[in-house]
């Protein structure tokens, strides 16, 4: 199917204005496909052709204006309306829709823990003709009315409030909507688990599926809280009021995203319904995806980008204040030190491959609906939100919040531009907004700001005051505060803080000096609390005492920006990979802020260990990150106050065991290091350990299956099973993956590949590599978007960081059929590879 191009959209808007949909949907008719009955009624400025996008099993009837159109005609998804007059018109379609596998579109899943079956939809940016005829682009909005027809003892929700039909068995209706863009029609059906209450006069659900339903009620009073919440905070900073008729969240499986903004029924991945133990930093994430979902409401659902140009206006935004919501309204106070060591770094990492681009790139620049599904990234979602914290800290958060409001005020059911926006928030501040959003906006790359102490402690002969001089390469203005810390007199470690400096960097200023009172610091840290989106280095007095003394640092969001520094000079070859792990080796046994332990560890495990460092040092890094795991468990208690941290050491020590006995003795006793039982989600990662070990059959698998027949158990066994150090059971799951009868779900498929490839195996799996990339175009073509983006996130053959992986694959690269859902992860995934094969080779 043909992506539709802006200037095909530019087109359509100016001879259309839509009036009302009308839908009308029968869950009734088997396992394999839906009935959908569409009307839509609309109106034509002038005489013209256009088309309807829809992407039926079987169009059954297709009538415009009372005369039948011929089904013949419809092609690559688009049925043409040809000879329309200038005036009023209506069309209904009438068809036989698919369900999906795969997550887009009407998403039907099986629960294999009961047999109960459950039904979603993700119309997200062009999926809407999955489910109804659709003119499939934001700019065209109108009001829905939706009607249901679903097995008797479902539940049925929608964007507006849904009632049964009375004296009409399996049959509801929805509230009709506010205008609403195509890509925002939501319904999910199925027999759910549902906690419903009332909160300033809009009814609040919560659902999930039954096998699920203990999971959520011991978790349904600290959701609604948050929700509630967040709620309070929205209509506190927003002058206009939560704008549709209730508010849902559906926590439902098999689902891409995080979560979907679908006004007044948010959907949430099931794995947010906890039925394992977590960490605080893991509920802080819910927590601040149920913040971001909410700020959509406005930012996006509201308030609609006019073109995918802007998708920054919906994500930054709601980003920007997931994180800075959930902070002000709950006790997750310290969000902004998990979004820096976590979420801050997929945006940089974004940021300086090829495919980088900029946060609002020109209209030209995103000339389809294909090109513009590859930027929802970490430049849209994290360097977005950055700019947004930064912009806030140059104009006061009064003042933006003004300018926010003006921009609600004026676009309200409809949809805005960059321009929009820039216009409010000059009008608020006086400033000129446009200036920044130039450099902030529509440019792509990191700055990167180096300091420099003269005179250094070894030259300081003369009792001169020091001097900071900091070196800007980059072209954007940046306010930052500069940390400054000496370590205390008493032996403890401890770096107390002098009062920082507030420098104001301008665009063009690539050299600033300022003065610095008192004795040179003994650790000098640009960007304090992380303000700003730039990479920074430490000289070398700060670096030396950070390796020593990081831990004595008394903020955690310090802490982090000092771990994101040196995560920069690792990844640019400026300090030894080994350096970095001996340095969380020694300090994270004294860090208690478990966003930091477990972002730290997950760089040390996953990029240094399997990739930065040579394959004959693999071993002994994990060694490292085994004894690092225990010191963490001796000092956290499973019941203490850092049981968080004691959690997270708990999965890297088993993530990281090179020794099968002792996973095999914690499998038997049923419990693990510091005493923490094995529920769940313990006991399938122990089990995939032990199978990437080779210390387990297929049996084993069996058994734990029978134990937790699950859908998250069956995605535990064919993880499992595909990491078997086997040849028979890896071309069982390359088969399982590749063969074009392609019956693996979303989450299977992800699943089956993330237990295939592991550097222990490489003797088993060398000849896989070659295989990846003469099939993998074929299967993204074949499954789409969402498969295709899996199979290079989770598919690519990882563990083979060498030199004729990178040539496979730029060679892959060459294939003009390659589909741009696929293009661009791989080129990125083989920039990273490129990346870790310098880093090598510099040290």
């Amino acid at each position: 199917m043909p992506a539709l191009t802006h200037d095909e959209a530019r087109h359509r808007a100016r001879l259309l204005d839509v009036q009302h949909y009308a839908i009308d949907l029968d869950l009734t008719r088997g396992e394999e496909t839906f009935g959908s009955t569409t009307t839509v009624r609309f109106t034509t400025r002038e005489a013209g052709d256009t088309f309807v996008e829809v992407r039926p099993h079987t169009l059954h009837r297709a009538v415009l204006d009372g005369h039948d159109l011929d089904p013949a005609t419809l092609a690559d998804g688009r049925l043409p309306l040809t000879g329309l007059t200038a005036g009023d018109h209506e069309l209904r379609v009438e068809a036989d829709m698919p369900y999906s596998r795969t997550g887009e579109g009407m998403h039907r899943f099986t629960d294999p823990a009961d047999g109960r079956t459950y039904l979603y939809t993700m119309c997200f940016q062009n999926e809407a003709p999955l489910v109804f005829a659709a003119f499939d682009q934001p700019d065209l909005k109108a009001p829905f009315t939706v009607a249901v027809t679903a097995p008797e003892d479902w539940t049925v929700l929608g964007n507006g409030t849904a009632h049964r039909v009375q004296d009409e068995p399996g049959r509801w209706k929805c509230a009709t909507t506010p205008p609403l863009s195509t890509y925002l029609v939501a319904v999910a059906a199925g027999p759910w688990h549902s906690v419903r209450t009332e909160h300033a006069g809009i009814p609040f659900g919560l659902h999930v599926r039954q096998s699920l339903a203990p999971h959520l009620d011991a978790d349904a009073e600290e959701l609604l809280d948050i929700t509630r919440r967040c709620f309070d905070r929205y209509h506190e900073i927003f002058d206009e009021p939560y704008p549709f008729d209730s508010y849902d969240q559906a926590f439902v499986p098999e689902f891409n995203a995080g979560a979907m903004e679908n006004p007044g029924l948010v959907t949430l991945r099931d794995e947010y319904v906890f039925r394992s133990a977590v960490t605080d930093t893991q509920r802080q994430t819910r927590g601040v995806t149920i913040a971001h979902e909410m700020a959509h409401m406005w930012f996006g659902d509201l308030v609609t980008l006019r073109w995918w140009d802007d998708i920054w206006l919906n994500e930054s935004f709601a980003e920007y204040m997931g994180y800075q919501i959930l902070a002000e309204a709950t006790d997750f106070t310290d969000t902004w030190t998990d979004f820096a060591i976590r979420r801050k770094a997929w945006g940089y990492d974004a940021d300086q491959r090829p495919s980088t681009h900029p946060v609002a790139p020109e209209p030209d620049a995103v000339p389809d609906t294909a090109s513009a599904l590859l930027n929802f990234d970490g430049i849209s979602y994290a360097k977005g939100a950055s700019a947004l914290r930064q912009l806030v800290a140059w104009l006061g958060e009064k003042t933006f919040l003004a300018g926010v409001n003006d921009h609600f005020a004026r676009h309200r059911f409809g949809n805005a531009t960059l321009a929009d926006l820039v216009d409010s928030l000059t009008r608020a501040s006086g400033r000129d907004v446009r200036a920044w959003a130039d450099r902030w906006l529509r440019t792509s790359g990191v700055d990167t700001l180096t300091p420099t102490v003269a005179p250094t402690v070894d030259e300081d002969t003369t009792g001169r005051p020091p001097r900071l001089e900091i070196t800007h390469t980059g072209d954007r203005p940046h306010r930052i505060a500069v940390g400054l810390y000496d370590l205390a007199g008493d032996g403890s470690g401890t770096l107390v803080p002098r009062d920082p400096l507030e420098i104001d960097l301008a665009a063009d200023d690539d050299r600033h000096t300022h003065p610095v009172d008192g004795p040179r610091p003994d650790l000098v840290l640009l960007n304090d609390r992380d303000l700003t989106y730039a990479k920074v280095r430490l000289d070398e007095e700060s670096w030396r005492t950070a390796r020593h003394h990081l831990s004595g640092l008394p903020d955690p969001l310090t802490r982090a920006t000092v771990w994101n520094a040196a995560r920069d000079m690792v990844r640019d070859g400026e300090l030894p990979p080994g350096d970095h792990l001996d340095t969380a080796r020694t300090q994270l046994p004294h860090e208690t802020d478990n966003a930091i332990v477990s972002g730290v560890l997950a760089f040390a495990r996953h990029e240094i260990a399997d990739r930065y460092l040579p394959p004959r040092r693999r071993t002994t890094a994990l060694e490292t990150l085994t004894d690092l795991a225990h010191t963490l468990l001796e000092n956290t208690p499973a019941d203490g106050e850092d049981s968080g941290v004691h959690l997270t050491a708990v999965r890297t020590l088993v993530d990281s065991a090179t020794n099968p006995d002792d996973l095999h003795r914690w499998w038997t006793t049923d419990t693990l290091p510091g005493g923490l039982p094995l529920d769940h989600e313990l006991r399938w990662r122990l089990l995939h350990r032990l199978a990437v070990l080779g210390a387990i059959g297929p049996a084993d698998i069996d058994t734990a299956l029978e134990a937790d027949p699950s859908a998250t158990g069956a995605e535990g066994a064919a993880r499992c099973r595909a990491a078997l150090p086997d040849p028979a059971a890896k071309e069982a799951a390359w088969q399982a993956l590749f063969d074009e009868s392609d019956t693996l779900s979303n989450y299977l498929f992800t699943a089956t590949f993330q237990g295939f490839w592991h550097p222990e195996q490489h003797d088993v799996l060398k000849d896989y590599v070659p295989r990846y990339f003469a099939q993998a175009p074929a299967l993204a073509d074949r499954r789409g978007p969402a498969i295709a983006q899996a199979l290079a996130r989770y598919g690519f053959p990882h563990p083979f960081t060498d030199a004729d992986t990178l040539a496979l694959g730029e060679r892959c690269l060459t294939d003009a059929t390659l589909v741009p859902a696929l293009r661009r992860p791989l080129a990125d995934e083989l920039d990273d590879l490129a990346r870790a094969l310098r880093v090598r080779k510099a040290h």
